[in-house]
Protein backbone atom coordinates (compact mmCIF):
# COMPACT_ATOMS: atom_id res chain seq x y z
CA UNK A 1 0.00 0.00 0.00
CA UNK A 2 1.36 3.56 -1.10
CA UNK A 3 0.48 7.05 -0.33
CA UNK A 4 -1.23 8.46 -3.33
CA UNK A 5 -0.35 11.86 -4.72
CA UNK A 6 -2.20 13.12 -7.19
CA UNK A 7 -0.51 15.95 -9.84
CA UNK A 8 -2.40 18.32 -13.09
CA UNK A 9 -1.05 20.48 -14.97
CA UNK A 10 -4.39 23.37 -14.60
CA UNK A 11 -5.73 24.48 -11.90
CA UNK A 12 -9.30 23.44 -13.86
CA UNK A 13 -8.31 19.78 -13.83
CA UNK A 14 -7.66 19.28 -10.06
CA UNK A 15 -10.88 20.87 -8.74
CA UNK A 16 -12.40 18.26 -10.99
CA UNK A 17 -10.16 15.61 -9.71
CA UNK A 18 -11.18 17.07 -6.17
CA UNK A 19 -9.22 16.57 -3.15
CA UNK A 20 -4.97 17.47 -2.39
CA UNK A 21 -4.04 17.70 -5.60
CA UNK A 22 -0.48 19.15 -7.08
CA UNK A 23 -0.98 21.62 -10.00
CA UNK A 24 2.46 22.24 -11.92
CA UNK A 25 1.57 24.22 -14.50
CA UNK A 26 0.98 23.43 -18.05
CA UNK A 27 3.48 22.48 -20.90
CA UNK A 28 6.72 20.88 -20.90
CA UNK A 29 9.19 23.37 -19.23
CA UNK A 30 6.92 23.65 -16.28
CA UNK A 31 6.67 19.79 -16.41
CA UNK A 32 10.32 19.10 -16.78
CA UNK A 33 11.37 21.52 -14.04
CA UNK A 34 8.85 19.91 -11.71
CA UNK A 35 11.11 17.75 -8.09
CA UNK A 36 8.63 15.95 -6.18
CA UNK A 37 8.49 16.40 -2.65
CA UNK A 38 8.19 13.15 -1.40
CA UNK A 39 10.33 13.83 2.08
CA UNK A 40 13.37 11.30 0.39
CA UNK A 41 10.25 8.26 0.24
CA UNK A 42 10.55 5.73 -2.44
CA UNK A 43 8.59 2.56 -2.35
CA UNK A 44 5.56 3.74 -0.24
CA UNK A 45 4.30 6.98 -2.64
CA UNK A 46 2.50 6.50 -5.67
CA UNK A 47 1.54 9.46 -7.81
CA UNK A 48 -1.16 9.85 -9.96
CA UNK A 49 -1.08 12.26 -13.32
CA UNK A 50 -4.30 13.07 -14.58
CA UNK A 51 -5.67 16.13 -17.26
CA UNK A 52 -7.18 16.44 -20.09
CA UNK A 53 -5.94 15.75 -23.54
CA UNK A 54 -6.22 15.61 -27.36
CA UNK A 55 -7.42 11.89 -29.49
CA UNK A 56 -4.97 10.59 -31.96
CA UNK A 57 -7.82 7.66 -32.72
CA UNK A 58 -11.06 8.99 -34.80
CA UNK A 59 -13.24 6.32 -32.27
CA UNK A 60 -12.43 8.60 -29.27
CA UNK A 61 -15.02 11.17 -28.05
CA UNK A 62 -14.34 13.78 -25.48
CA UNK A 63 -14.88 12.67 -22.09
CA UNK A 64 -13.42 9.42 -23.01
CA UNK A 65 -10.54 8.25 -20.47
CA UNK A 66 -7.60 7.16 -21.77
CA UNK A 67 -5.30 5.28 -19.45
CA UNK A 68 -1.15 5.42 -20.11
CA UNK A 69 0.28 1.40 -20.74
CA UNK A 70 2.86 3.66 -22.25
CA UNK A 71 4.52 7.04 -22.11
CA UNK A 72 7.05 8.92 -24.59
CA UNK A 73 7.66 11.80 -26.39
CA UNK A 74 6.96 12.37 -29.59
CA UNK A 75 10.79 12.46 -30.42
CA UNK A 76 10.79 9.27 -28.97
CA UNK A 77 13.93 10.32 -26.06
CA UNK A 78 11.73 9.36 -23.60
CA UNK A 79 9.61 5.94 -23.03
CA UNK A 80 8.13 3.93 -20.28
CA UNK A 81 5.86 1.60 -19.86
CA UNK A 82 2.79 0.96 -17.41
CA UNK A 83 1.54 -2.18 -18.29
CA UNK A 84 -0.31 -1.64 -15.05
CA UNK A 85 -2.41 0.75 -16.70
CA UNK A 86 -4.98 -2.42 -17.78
CA UNK A 87 -6.02 -3.03 -14.20
CA UNK A 88 -6.93 1.24 -14.00
CA UNK A 89 -8.74 1.26 -16.75
CA UNK A 90 -11.20 -2.28 -16.08
CA UNK A 91 -11.65 -0.40 -12.64
CA UNK A 92 -12.75 2.73 -14.43
CA UNK A 93 -14.92 0.51 -16.98
CA UNK A 94 -16.80 -1.19 -14.05
CA UNK A 95 -17.57 2.11 -12.69
CA UNK A 96 -19.75 3.01 -15.54
CA UNK A 97 -16.76 5.24 -17.46
CA UNK A 98 -15.53 4.48 -20.98
CA UNK A 99 -11.67 3.94 -20.81
CA UNK A 100 -9.40 2.43 -23.05
CA UNK A 101 -5.33 1.69 -23.02
CA UNK A 102 -2.77 2.79 -24.75
CA UNK A 103 0.18 5.27 -25.64
CA UNK A 104 -0.44 8.38 -24.60
CA UNK A 105 2.43 10.99 -26.39
CA UNK A 106 3.93 13.62 -24.83
CA UNK A 107 4.78 16.90 -27.35
CA UNK A 108 6.39 20.27 -26.54
CA UNK A 109 3.75 22.50 -27.73
CA UNK A 110 -0.09 22.10 -28.96
CA UNK A 111 -0.22 19.18 -31.61
CA UNK A 112 -2.87 20.73 -33.84
CA UNK A 113 -5.68 18.03 -35.29
CA UNK A 114 -4.17 18.71 -38.60
CA UNK A 115 -0.77 16.76 -37.47
CA UNK A 116 -2.22 14.30 -35.48
CA UNK A 117 -2.52 11.25 -37.60
CA UNK A 118 1.24 10.91 -37.84
CA UNK A 119 1.20 10.67 -34.21
CA UNK A 120 -1.37 7.84 -34.57
CA UNK A 121 0.40 6.56 -37.07
CA UNK A 122 2.94 5.32 -34.49
CA UNK A 123 0.36 3.79 -32.48
CA UNK A 124 -0.03 6.57 -29.86
CA UNK A 125 -3.55 6.96 -28.46
CA UNK A 126 -3.93 10.35 -27.08
CA UNK A 127 -1.38 13.48 -27.26
CA UNK A 128 -0.81 15.67 -23.76
CA UNK A 129 1.68 18.54 -22.77
CA UNK A 130 2.70 16.95 -19.79
CA UNK A 131 3.15 12.94 -18.88
CA UNK A 132 6.04 11.79 -19.91
CA UNK A 133 8.10 14.71 -18.07
CA UNK A 134 6.39 14.71 -15.19
CA UNK A 135 7.09 10.55 -15.16
CA UNK A 136 10.74 11.45 -16.00
CA UNK A 137 10.92 13.28 -12.80
CA UNK A 138 9.68 10.45 -10.69
CA UNK A 139 12.52 8.29 -11.85
CA UNK A 140 11.12 4.68 -10.90
CA UNK A 141 8.49 5.79 -8.79
CA UNK A 142 4.97 4.21 -8.87
CA UNK A 143 3.18 6.05 -11.07
CA UNK A 144 -0.51 5.97 -13.23
CA UNK A 145 -1.53 8.50 -15.82
CA UNK A 146 -5.25 8.81 -16.80
CA UNK A 147 -6.08 11.52 -19.81
CA UNK A 148 -9.66 12.26 -20.70
CA UNK A 149 -10.13 13.54 -24.21
CA UNK A 150 -11.22 17.21 -25.00
CA UNK A 151 -10.64 17.52 -28.08
CA UNK A 152 -10.83 15.10 -31.08
CA UNK A 153 -9.68 15.17 -34.85
CA UNK A 154 -13.61 16.50 -35.46
CA UNK A 155 -14.58 18.54 -31.86
CA UNK A 156 -12.85 21.21 -30.62
CA UNK A 157 -11.90 21.65 -27.10
CA UNK A 158 -14.59 24.26 -25.72
CA UNK A 159 -17.10 21.65 -25.48
CA UNK A 160 -15.73 18.61 -25.00
CA UNK A 161 -12.97 20.30 -22.35
CA UNK A 162 -16.77 20.43 -20.45
CA UNK A 163 -17.10 16.91 -20.86
CA UNK A 164 -13.40 15.90 -20.22
CA UNK A 165 -13.05 17.64 -17.08
CA UNK A 166 -16.70 15.87 -16.08
CA UNK A 167 -14.98 12.52 -16.53
CA UNK A 168 -12.35 13.38 -14.35
CA UNK A 169 -13.89 13.69 -11.27
CA UNK A 170 -14.48 10.32 -11.00
CA UNK A 171 -10.89 8.88 -11.29
CA UNK A 172 -9.93 9.65 -7.90
CA UNK A 173 -11.20 6.42 -6.17
CA UNK A 174 -9.64 4.68 -8.73
CA UNK A 175 -6.47 5.59 -8.40
CA UNK A 176 -6.67 5.21 -4.75
CA UNK A 177 -7.83 1.54 -5.26
CA UNK A 178 -4.12 1.33 -7.68
CA UNK A 179 -2.23 3.00 -4.45
CA UNK A 180 -3.62 0.07 -2.08
CA UNK A 181 -2.61 -2.59 -4.65
CA UNK A 182 0.60 -1.35 -4.56
CA UNK A 183 3.45 -3.87 -2.69
CA UNK A 184 5.86 -6.24 -2.52
CA UNK A 185 4.43 -9.78 -3.82
CA UNK A 186 5.32 -13.57 -4.36
CA UNK A 187 3.34 -14.86 -7.61
CA UNK A 188 3.31 -18.49 -7.27
CA UNK A 189 2.42 -20.39 -11.00
CA UNK A 190 0.56 -23.33 -10.75
CA UNK A 191 1.85 -26.15 -13.16
CA UNK A 192 0.69 -27.79 -15.68
CA UNK A 193 -1.62 -24.93 -16.39
CA UNK A 194 -3.19 -23.40 -19.76
CA UNK A 195 -3.33 -25.70 -23.37
CA UNK A 196 -4.14 -29.49 -22.85
CA UNK A 197 -3.09 -31.88 -25.57
CA UNK A 198 -7.16 -31.90 -26.80
CA UNK A 199 -7.11 -28.28 -27.24
CA UNK A 200 -3.83 -27.88 -28.86
CA UNK A 201 -5.07 -30.21 -31.37
CA UNK A 202 -8.25 -28.58 -32.22
CA UNK A 203 -6.71 -25.20 -32.75
CA UNK A 204 -3.94 -26.77 -35.04
CA UNK A 205 -6.70 -28.31 -36.64
CA UNK A 206 -8.20 -25.30 -37.51
CA UNK A 207 -5.15 -23.36 -38.44
CA UNK A 208 -4.20 -26.15 -40.61
CA UNK A 209 -7.49 -26.22 -42.54
CA UNK A 210 -7.03 -22.52 -43.08
CA UNK A 211 -3.45 -22.85 -44.93
CA UNK A 212 -5.36 -25.30 -46.88
CA UNK A 213 -8.09 -23.75 -47.84
CA UNK A 214 -8.91 -20.73 -49.76
CA UNK A 215 -12.71 -20.74 -49.27
CA UNK A 216 -13.71 -19.60 -45.62
CA UNK A 217 -13.24 -22.23 -42.97
CA UNK A 218 -16.73 -22.65 -40.51
CA UNK A 219 -16.52 -23.97 -37.47
CA UNK A 220 -19.85 -25.29 -35.71
CA UNK A 221 -19.70 -23.52 -32.17
CA UNK A 222 -16.93 -22.59 -30.09
CA UNK A 223 -13.63 -25.03 -31.45
CA UNK A 224 -12.85 -24.48 -27.65
CA UNK A 225 -14.36 -22.25 -24.58
CA UNK A 226 -11.87 -19.31 -24.93
CA UNK A 227 -12.76 -15.75 -25.98
CA UNK A 228 -9.36 -15.19 -27.02
CA UNK A 229 -9.19 -18.27 -29.15
CA UNK A 230 -12.11 -17.57 -30.73
CA UNK A 231 -11.01 -14.08 -32.10
CA UNK A 232 -7.54 -15.34 -32.83
CA UNK A 233 -9.32 -17.93 -35.50
CA UNK A 234 -11.34 -15.17 -36.53
CA UNK A 235 -8.28 -13.00 -37.49
CA UNK A 236 -6.96 -15.98 -39.21
CA UNK A 237 -10.50 -16.09 -41.66
CA UNK A 238 -12.32 -18.83 -39.46
CA UNK A 239 -16.09 -17.84 -39.24
CA UNK A 240 -18.03 -19.98 -36.41
CA UNK A 241 -21.86 -20.36 -36.76
CA UNK A 242 -24.15 -22.11 -34.47
CA UNK A 243 -25.71 -25.12 -36.42
CA UNK A 244 -24.69 -26.80 -39.87
CA UNK A 245 -27.58 -25.11 -41.57
CA UNK A 246 -25.41 -21.67 -41.42
CA UNK A 247 -22.69 -23.49 -42.91
CA UNK A 248 -22.67 -22.95 -47.18
CA UNK A 249 -22.72 -25.07 -49.77
CA UNK A 250 -19.57 -26.84 -50.98
CA UNK A 251 -17.74 -25.22 -47.82
CA UNK A 252 -15.35 -26.58 -45.03
CA UNK A 253 -16.65 -27.17 -41.44
CA UNK A 254 -14.69 -28.25 -38.19
CA UNK A 255 -16.66 -29.99 -35.39
CA UNK A 256 -15.76 -28.36 -31.98
CA UNK A 257 -13.66 -30.38 -29.50
CA UNK A 258 -16.43 -30.70 -26.84
CA UNK A 259 -17.97 -33.36 -29.63
CA UNK A 260 -21.45 -32.94 -31.42
CA UNK A 261 -24.34 -35.84 -30.86
CA UNK A 262 -25.16 -38.26 -33.66
CA UNK A 263 -27.93 -36.02 -34.83
CA UNK A 264 -25.45 -32.71 -35.78
CA UNK A 265 -22.83 -35.63 -37.30
CA UNK A 266 -25.72 -37.43 -39.17
CA UNK A 267 -27.40 -33.51 -40.83
CA UNK A 268 -23.37 -32.81 -41.65
CA UNK A 269 -23.14 -36.62 -43.25
CA UNK A 270 -26.34 -35.80 -45.25
CA UNK A 271 -24.65 -32.41 -46.91
CA UNK A 272 -22.63 -34.33 -49.32
CA UNK A 273 -21.07 -31.03 -50.23
CA UNK A 274 -19.13 -30.64 -47.43
CA UNK A 275 -15.86 -31.00 -46.12
CA UNK A 276 -16.22 -32.08 -42.71
CA UNK A 277 -13.22 -32.02 -40.05
CA UNK A 278 -14.38 -33.50 -36.00
CA UNK A 279 -11.80 -31.77 -34.08
CA UNK A 280 -13.70 -33.52 -30.68
CA UNK A 281 -10.61 -34.30 -28.33
CA UNK A 282 -9.49 -38.09 -28.62
CA UNK A 283 -10.98 -38.54 -24.69
CA UNK A 284 -14.23 -37.21 -25.40
CA UNK A 285 -14.75 -39.38 -28.36
CA UNK A 286 -13.44 -42.37 -26.21
CA UNK A 287 -16.79 -41.27 -23.58
CA UNK A 288 -19.11 -41.42 -26.70
CA UNK A 289 -17.54 -45.26 -27.49
CA UNK A 290 -18.14 -46.20 -24.03
CA UNK A 291 -22.03 -44.51 -24.51
CA UNK A 292 -22.41 -46.84 -27.66
CA UNK A 293 -20.98 -50.03 -25.99
CA UNK A 294 -22.92 -50.23 -22.80
CA UNK A 295 -26.38 -49.34 -24.70
CA UNK A 296 -25.60 -52.28 -26.94
CA UNK A 297 -25.11 -54.40 -23.92
CA UNK A 298 -28.30 -53.61 -22.48
CA UNK A 299 -27.10 -51.23 -19.89
CA UNK A 300 -28.96 -48.10 -18.73
CA UNK A 301 -26.13 -45.06 -18.17
CA UNK A 302 -25.98 -42.68 -16.13
CA UNK A 303 -23.97 -39.68 -16.98
CA UNK A 304 -22.10 -37.39 -14.21
CA UNK A 305 -21.70 -34.20 -15.61
CA UNK A 306 -23.71 -30.47 -16.12
CA UNK A 307 -26.20 -30.90 -18.66
CA UNK A 308 -26.01 -27.47 -20.40
CA UNK A 309 -22.34 -28.43 -21.38
CA UNK A 310 -21.95 -28.80 -24.75
CA UNK A 311 -20.14 -32.11 -24.40
CA UNK A 312 -22.87 -33.65 -21.94
CA UNK A 313 -25.20 -32.87 -24.74
CA UNK A 314 -23.02 -34.31 -27.39
CA UNK A 315 -22.48 -37.66 -25.40
CA UNK A 316 -26.36 -37.56 -24.45
CA UNK A 317 -27.47 -37.08 -28.06
CA UNK A 318 -25.09 -40.64 -29.06
CA UNK A 319 -27.29 -42.71 -27.83
CA UNK A 320 -30.55 -40.97 -27.41
CA UNK A 321 -33.09 -41.73 -24.69
CA UNK A 322 -30.60 -44.01 -23.05
CA UNK A 323 -28.71 -41.79 -21.10
CA UNK A 324 -30.03 -39.90 -17.60
CA UNK A 325 -28.09 -37.31 -16.19
CA UNK A 326 -27.13 -36.62 -12.50
CA UNK A 327 -24.88 -33.67 -11.30
CA UNK A 328 -25.12 -34.19 -7.62
CA UNK A 329 -25.75 -36.83 -4.97
CA UNK A 330 -29.23 -35.94 -4.74
CA UNK A 331 -29.80 -36.29 -8.34
CA UNK A 332 -28.73 -39.86 -7.96
CA UNK A 333 -31.09 -40.47 -4.90
CA UNK A 334 -34.01 -39.38 -7.70
CA UNK A 335 -33.01 -41.91 -10.32
CA UNK A 336 -36.04 -44.11 -10.78
CA UNK A 337 -33.67 -47.05 -11.69
CA UNK A 338 -34.69 -50.36 -10.40
CA UNK A 339 -31.43 -51.40 -7.84
CA UNK A 340 -31.64 -54.32 -9.95
CA UNK A 341 -30.79 -52.91 -13.58
CA UNK A 342 -27.73 -53.36 -15.34
CA UNK A 343 -26.25 -49.95 -14.65
CA UNK A 344 -23.24 -48.16 -16.14
CA UNK A 345 -22.16 -44.61 -15.82
CA UNK A 346 -19.60 -42.08 -17.52
CA UNK A 347 -18.46 -38.77 -16.60
CA UNK A 348 -18.08 -35.74 -18.13
CA UNK A 349 -14.23 -35.21 -18.84
CA UNK A 350 -13.72 -31.39 -17.51
CA UNK A 351 -15.75 -32.18 -13.93
CA UNK A 352 -13.94 -32.19 -10.17
CA UNK A 353 -12.76 -35.17 -9.10
CA UNK A 354 -13.82 -35.16 -5.16
CA UNK A 355 -17.13 -34.04 -6.30
CA UNK A 356 -17.40 -36.72 -9.26
CA UNK A 357 -15.97 -38.91 -6.65
CA UNK A 358 -19.05 -38.53 -4.47
CA UNK A 359 -21.76 -39.20 -6.59
CA UNK A 360 -19.79 -42.35 -8.07
CA UNK A 361 -19.93 -43.42 -4.50
CA UNK A 362 -23.83 -42.42 -4.02
CA UNK A 363 -24.12 -44.67 -7.18
CA UNK A 364 -22.64 -48.00 -6.35
CA UNK A 365 -24.81 -48.03 -3.52
CA UNK A 366 -27.74 -47.72 -4.57
CA UNK A 367 -26.88 -50.00 -7.56
CA UNK A 368 -24.50 -52.73 -6.16
CA UNK A 369 -23.78 -54.44 -10.00
CA UNK A 370 -22.75 -50.68 -11.12
CA UNK A 371 -19.93 -50.71 -14.35
CA UNK A 372 -17.82 -48.09 -15.21
CA UNK A 373 -15.00 -47.60 -17.61
CA UNK A 374 -11.76 -49.39 -16.99
CA UNK A 375 -9.91 -45.89 -16.54
CA UNK A 376 -11.55 -42.73 -14.90
CA UNK A 377 -13.22 -40.66 -17.51
CA UNK A 378 -11.99 -37.39 -16.30
CA UNK A 379 -9.43 -36.47 -18.43
CA UNK A 380 -5.54 -36.39 -17.57
CA UNK A 381 -5.30 -32.59 -17.77
CA UNK A 382 -8.53 -31.50 -15.76
CA UNK A 383 -7.28 -34.30 -13.31
CA UNK A 384 -3.34 -32.46 -13.37
CA UNK A 385 -4.67 -29.22 -13.22
CA UNK A 386 -7.10 -29.72 -10.12
CA UNK A 387 -4.20 -31.07 -8.87
CA UNK A 388 -1.30 -28.36 -9.41
CA UNK A 389 -3.72 -26.06 -7.74
CA UNK A 390 -4.44 -27.58 -4.04
CA UNK A 391 -0.65 -28.05 -3.80
CA UNK A 392 -0.37 -24.10 -5.08
CA UNK A 393 -3.64 -22.81 -3.24
CA UNK A 394 -3.24 -23.64 0.16
CA UNK A 395 0.16 -21.18 0.26
CA UNK A 396 -1.77 -18.44 -1.60
CA UNK A 397 -4.11 -15.32 0.00
CA UNK A 398 -5.18 -15.27 -3.73
CA UNK A 399 -6.12 -17.54 -6.36
CA UNK A 400 -6.27 -15.87 -9.91
CA UNK A 401 -7.67 -18.63 -12.33
CA UNK A 402 -7.34 -17.59 -15.86
CA UNK A 403 -9.90 -18.67 -18.48
CA UNK A 404 -13.63 -17.90 -19.55
CA UNK A 405 -17.02 -18.64 -17.83
CA UNK A 406 -18.01 -21.25 -20.01
CA UNK A 407 -15.27 -23.66 -19.77
CA UNK A 408 -16.32 -26.45 -17.36
CA UNK A 409 -12.61 -27.53 -16.21
CA UNK A 410 -12.03 -23.80 -15.67
CA UNK A 411 -14.87 -23.25 -13.10
CA UNK A 412 -13.96 -26.51 -11.14
CA UNK A 413 -10.16 -24.81 -10.99
CA UNK A 414 -12.18 -22.14 -8.91
CA UNK A 415 -14.28 -24.56 -6.72
CA UNK A 416 -10.89 -26.49 -6.14
CA UNK A 417 -8.62 -23.42 -4.64
CA UNK A 418 -12.15 -22.42 -2.61
CA UNK A 419 -12.45 -25.88 -1.25
CA UNK A 420 -8.57 -25.38 -0.26
CA UNK A 421 -9.71 -22.54 1.87
CA UNK A 422 -7.95 -19.65 -0.61
CA UNK A 423 -10.21 -16.86 -2.03
CA UNK A 424 -10.24 -17.78 -6.00
CA UNK A 425 -11.33 -15.83 -8.71
CA UNK A 426 -11.78 -16.23 -12.07
CA UNK A 427 -10.69 -13.76 -14.91
CA UNK A 428 -11.28 -13.83 -18.70
CA UNK A 429 -7.67 -12.01 -18.81
CA UNK A 430 -6.17 -9.50 -16.68
CA UNK A 431 -8.21 -6.23 -17.14
CA UNK A 432 -10.73 -8.35 -15.15
CA UNK A 433 -8.79 -7.90 -12.09
CA UNK A 434 -9.98 -6.15 -9.88
CA UNK A 435 -7.45 -3.95 -7.70
CA UNK A 436 -9.50 -4.47 -4.55
CA UNK A 437 -8.69 -8.29 -4.33
CA UNK A 438 -5.16 -7.63 -3.96
CA UNK A 439 -5.25 -5.74 -0.73
CA UNK A 440 -3.86 -7.91 1.50
CA UNK A 441 -2.70 -10.92 -0.34
CA UNK A 442 1.16 -11.05 -0.75
CA UNK A 443 0.97 -14.34 -2.27
CA UNK A 444 -1.04 -14.56 -5.53
CA UNK A 445 -1.03 -18.23 -7.25
CA UNK A 446 -2.07 -18.07 -10.81
CA UNK A 447 -3.23 -20.60 -13.15
CA UNK A 448 -4.97 -21.47 -16.67
CA UNK A 449 -7.94 -23.29 -17.60
CA UNK A 450 -6.96 -26.01 -20.33
CA UNK A 451 -8.54 -23.48 -23.03
CA UNK A 452 -6.64 -20.59 -22.23
CA UNK A 453 -3.65 -19.23 -23.79
CA UNK A 454 -0.67 -19.35 -21.28
CA UNK A 455 0.37 -15.99 -22.55
CA UNK A 456 -2.51 -14.47 -20.58
CA UNK A 457 -1.11 -15.82 -17.70
CA UNK A 458 2.16 -14.61 -18.56
CA UNK A 459 0.33 -10.77 -18.89
CA UNK A 460 -1.26 -10.85 -15.66
CA UNK A 461 2.58 -11.86 -14.29
CA UNK A 462 3.68 -8.55 -15.92
CA UNK A 463 0.79 -6.23 -15.19
CA UNK A 464 1.28 -7.80 -10.87
CA UNK A 465 5.09 -6.85 -11.17
CA UNK A 466 4.00 -3.59 -11.99
CA UNK A 467 2.50 -3.11 -8.67
CA UNK A 468 5.52 -3.73 -6.77
CA UNK A 469 8.63 -5.70 -5.86
CA UNK A 470 7.77 -9.49 -7.66
CA UNK A 471 9.40 -12.69 -6.80
CA UNK A 472 7.70 -15.59 -9.64
CA UNK A 473 8.17 -18.90 -8.98
CA UNK A 474 6.51 -21.95 -10.35
CA UNK A 475 5.26 -25.29 -9.23
CA UNK A 476 4.81 -28.08 -10.98
CA UNK A 477 3.53 -31.08 -10.16
CA UNK A 478 3.80 -33.23 -13.42
CA UNK A 479 5.05 -32.95 -16.70
CA UNK A 480 2.47 -33.63 -19.45
CA UNK A 481 3.91 -35.37 -22.24
CA UNK A 482 0.11 -36.42 -24.52
CA UNK A 483 0.11 -35.70 -27.74
CA UNK A 484 -2.85 -36.55 -30.07
CA UNK A 485 -2.34 -37.05 -34.05
CA UNK A 486 -4.72 -34.81 -36.45
CA UNK A 487 -7.16 -36.21 -38.84
CA UNK A 488 -5.98 -37.25 -42.38
CA UNK A 489 -7.73 -34.50 -43.77
CA UNK A 490 -5.15 -31.88 -42.05
CA UNK A 491 -1.97 -34.40 -41.67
Amino acid sequence: MADLRVVTALRLEALAVGGAVTVVGAGRERAAAWRPDLDGRRDDVAVGVVGVAGALQEDLQPGDLVVATELRTIDGKFQRRLPHGILLAGELRRNGLSARTGTVASAPTFVPRARRRALAGNGAVAVDMESAWLAGALADRPVAVIRSIADTIEHGPVRGGLRALASLRRTRSVLEAWARALGRRQVVLAAPRSFCAGVERAIEIVERALERSKAPVYVRRQIVHNAHVVRDLESKGAVFVEEISEVPDGATVVLAAHGVSRAVREEAARRGDLTVIDATCPLVAKVHHEARRYAERGHQIVLVGHGDHEEVIGTMGEVPGRIRLVESVDDVEALDLAPDEPVAYLTQTTLATDETAEVIAALQERYPRLVGPSADDICYATQNRQDAVRAVARRCDLMLVVGSENSSNTLRLVEVANRQGCRAELIEDVSQLQLSWLNGARTVGITAGASAPDALVHETVEVLAALGDTSVTEHRTTQETVRFALPAQVR
